[in-house]
């Protein structure tokens, strides 16, 4: 299924997407708690607004230099364990939405993602369990403020700006993970061009790891590394991350 959260103009609602991505079908409550059920409601996509499928109420989790291409472009090594930093929810924004430079920062670069929506509470699982308690599947461009990144000596400030977490465009709940194509471009040039096939740690894994260190609660998200390819985007670009099998999360980039 993909299962989108959207707006028509109302308070927010979910909805389901069918196939060739042209209508959603209103469904009550939020499907992270309650029994998926349609009201009836149908919409045109193009008549409603995508919102971020999900706003974590917990925690976002990102995984650094889980590519090894991308860790050596960065001139790192691939750590022996999964490298994790904790990002705020109030860095979501949805499909569409701009990303906004602050003006701390005069480096900012993108970096395609895949992301892992969390849909049961777990704690300390095996990597043989985490198909039971993943949710589904976004698009995520993990933004980062580079200069920071590097002065900083911890990426918090870099990776955690309001807007510097886009997802997108709906979760798709029926997707093996396992050897996707990720792409990203920049006002349509293509800038990354990976696979997940390509990850050290994959998603069993990182699931695992995480949760041997904090209790995931559903809504919670894992950013799980970016391919080589990374570069510079500056205020008047657009960004495409494009993930096989889920979509495209399109948001242009703006100075504050």
């Amino acid at each position: 299924m993909r299962i989108a959260r959207f707006t028509s103009g109302d308070d927010p609602a979910y909805g389901l997407v069918d196939a060739a991505g042209e209508r959603i079908a209103e469904i009550s409550g939020d499907p992270l708690y309650t029994k998926i059920e349609l009201t009836g409601a149908t919409h045109l996509l193009e008549d409603v607004r995508l919102l971020a499928p999900v706003i974590p109420r917990s925690k976002i989790i990102g995984i650094g230099r889980n590519y090894a291409d991308h860790a050596a472009e960065m001139g790192t090594e691939v750590p022996d364990e999964p490298l994790m930093f904790l990002v705020p929810n109030t860095a979501v924004v949805g499909p569409g939405d701009p990303v906004v430079i602050p003006e701390q920062t005069h480096e900012v670069s993108y970096e395609g993602e895949l992301a892992v929506v969390i849909g049961r509470m777990c704690k300390d699982i095996a990597p043989e369990e985490v198909r039971a308690v993943v949710y589904g599947y976004t698009c995520a461009n993990d933004v980062t403020a580079r200069d920071l990144q590097r002065s900083d000596g911890q990426w918090a400030r870099a990776k955690g700006f309001d807007t510097f977490a886009p997802l997108g465009p709906w979760i798709e709940s029926d997707l093996d993970p396992g050897d996707l194509s990720i792409v990203t471009r920049v006002d349509g040039e293509v800038v990354q061009d990976g696979t997940t096939a390509d990850m050290v740690h994959g998603v069993a894994a990182l699931v695992s790891y995480a949760s041997r260190a904090f209790t995931l609660l559903p809504g919670d998200v894992i950013l799980t590394g970016t391919p080589a390819g990374v570069g510079p985007v500056v205020a008047g670009q657009r960004v495409e991350v494009e993930i096989e099998g889920i979509g495209v999360l399109t948001n242009p980039f703006v100075s504050r």
